[in-house]
């Protein structure tokens, strides 16, 4: 069977991400080796259970794959522990929550609104029904995070645990102080930095590794590596919190997460991701990594800079890290009306909440952006003019249409320089 159908929509994908301004700042394109290992032949191999312990025969290959992800992600991390086997972000988050916490327990997360993420407490969310959320956000004056207000909170609510981390906040995290509110009243400390992991990673940001109970990431995002999660430790240590399991007391806090990984809400993980998150790791390892990583930083600070000039609201007034939330309110455009305008001048955001909203999650008053992705296209300081004078000119016009389409022809022109997959295709002959 040849299925032309799929596989000319893949290169009309192809085409589209190569061809527009990509700063949706979750989003990064991987390296073509990693797109190798994505689609090897480790997709055919069922491997339930961790290397050496396996419920499945013929995993020793494999299970040497999967140990050369674990060892790279604790050298990049200086980890003593970790999981790589988590599908996803939010997957990582819902294992460790299940291995730690009992249904009805408090949490304390960022607020989703405030630019915090649905695992950390949302209502709508497993993190939400299943145990009694509680939040922190930011200030209205400062759009900054106020940890004597994180105290109090954590003081009234007594959570059992405390989640520090966002997907839309520009700032970087006091984890030290987070966990000495943590500890002050009992609560285990998880830091999701699926956001900035790249950045931290490589000494840009604050590091959690060696101040949080727990560390949750994506790998994707600034890590640039395959959609996927990992959950991680700075030092193993025995169960300080006396969580009870089906067998009793685990004697290590690692036990007790891997077996909310497995068999607690996943089975069999996805070997060809790991081998593809086994080759990120490795590539992040590297010093053209840690150029990319500060080039990243670069360009977000010259991109928040360009946008304060043209009188644009960014939530805290700038950027400390790789994205940036725009209140657009000032503008009369909801994030809705921003983003549709924006795609179709090629340039793809996302809308987004911002602090004290006055719109529904599904239209928004503003957007997020990043620069993880255009800089890996090959974009620097002096681009980043450019691409925010393109954001401006759609924003002021959302519904002139032939300022949507110069702006996407001029942007079209402007990205065949920068090269992207070029030995990759998806012809119609492919045989599946």
């Amino acid at each position: 069977m040849k299925d032309n159908h799929i596989f000319s929509l893949l290169e009309e994908e192809k085409y589209r991400q190569k061809s527009g301004l990509e700063l949706i700042a979750s989003e990064n394109f991987v390296s073509k080796q990693v797109l190798k290992a994505m689609g090897s032949v480790a997709t055919n191999k069922y491997a339930e259970g961790l290397p050496g312990k396996r419920y499945y025969g013929g995993c020793e290959i494999i299970d040497q794959i999967e140990d050369s992800a674990r060892d790279r992600l604790k050298t990049l991390f200086n980890a003593e522990w970790c999981n790589v086997q988590p599908h996803s972000g939010a997957q990582a988050n819902a294992a460790v929550m299940l291995a730690c916490l009992n249904a009805g327990d408090s949490i304390l997360g960022f607020d989703l609104s405030h630019g915090g993420h649905l695992t950390h407490g949302s209502t709508v969310n497993f993190s939400g029904k299943l145990y009694n959320p509680h939040f922190y956000g930011v200030e209205k004056e400062t759009g900054i995070v106020d940890m004597d207000k994180v105290a109090s909170k954590a003081k009234e609510v007594k959570p059992k645990m405390i989640i520090a981390g966002a997907s839309a906040y520009s700032r970087d995290w006091d984890f030290k102080r987070f966990r000495e509110i943590a500890d002050s009243v009992g609560a285990i400390l998880l830091a999701d930095i699926s956001h900035p992991a790249g950045l931290i990673a490589k000494g840009l940001l604050n590091d959690p590794i060696q101040h949080c109970h727990v560390v949750t990431s994506t790998t994707h995002k600034t890590l640039r590596g395959p959609r996927g999660g990992v959950i991680m430790m700075g030092k193993d240590f025995e169960n300080p919190f006396g969580i009870k399991t089906m067998k009793g007391n685990l004697r290590s806090f690692s036990s007790l997460l891997d077996s909310g990984v497995f068999p607690g809400t996943q089975g069999g993980p996805l070997e060809h991701v790991i081998a593809a998150k086994a080759v990120a790791f490795g590539e992040a390892l590297t010093d053209d990594f840690l150029q990319y990583t500060i080039q990243v930083t670069k360009n977000a600070n010259a991109m928040a800079n360009e946008f304060v000039k043209r009188d644009y609201n960014l939530i805290s007034g700038g950027t400390s890290n790789h994205c940036m939330l725009i209140d657009l309110r000032n503008k009369d455009i909801t994030g809705k009306e921003a983003e549709n305008a924006l795609v179709k001048g090629d340039i793809t955001v996302n809308k987004n909440m911002v602090p004290f909203d006055t719109q529904s999650p599904f239209v928004t008053s503003g957007i997020r952006v990043g620069t993880p992705a255009i800089t890996t296209r090959g974009l620097v300081e002096s681009d980043m003019i450019k691409v925010v004078d393109y954001i401006d000119q759609i924003i002021k016009n959302p519904s002139d249409e032939s300022i949507h389409k110069e702006v996407k022809n001029e942007i079209n022109n402007w990205m065949k320089a920068y090269s992207l997959y070029p030995k990759v295709s998806y012809p119609k002959s492919e045989l599946v």
